[in-house]
């Protein structure tokens, strides 16, 4: 904790507690935390995206900030790595993927991932395992709540 006058700021090792809605480029909201679930972490510990922690810093309690957090530097680009066509018969006869919804795979070294359906025919299946928000700018209206040592 680094103190400015009389106001503490936020400083790495802080624990600090924050308010904040999370939109995209078109308004949307993909997430808020307000006074009924506030997001608590240590600045330092990477448990929220760096580069947020970065703008964090240097704040004081009470402090509101418009924070930026370009693509790069929140969940990455889209990968095309990260498509995967299926052939439909790998797939139960029941089951009915439909585009949006979410899978578990579980691929043939045990490995499991979420994947999400992009599109579908009768022939095949085409699964996304890319973070719903990569390739996408992500904004904060964030407040700073508390900071403890």
């Amino acid at each position: 904790m680094t103190t400015t006058g009389r106001q503490k700021t936020a400083a790495n090792g802080n624990r600090v507690t924050v308010h904040y809605i999370g939109t995209l480029d078109n308004g949307a909201i993909f997430d808020s935390r307000d006074s009924d679930d506030p997001l608590t972490f240590v600045l330092g510990e990477n448990s929220v995206f760096p580069a947020l922690e970065r703008k964090i810093c240097g704040m004081h309690c009470g402090q509101t900030r418009n924070i930026l957090i370009p693509a790069e530097k929140a969940y990455g680009p889209r990968k095309k790595d990260n498509l995967l066509k299926v052939d439909r018969s790998q797939f139960p006869p029941d089951s009915s993927p439909e585009p949006g919804k979410l899978l578990t795979i579980t691929f043939s070294d045990g490995d499991e991932r979420i994947m999400r359906v992009m599109n579908c025919d009768d022939k095949g299946v085409v699964l996304d395992a890319n973070h719903p928000l990569a390739g996408l700018d992500l904004t904060f209206a964030l407040t700073l709540v508390t900071i403890e040592d």
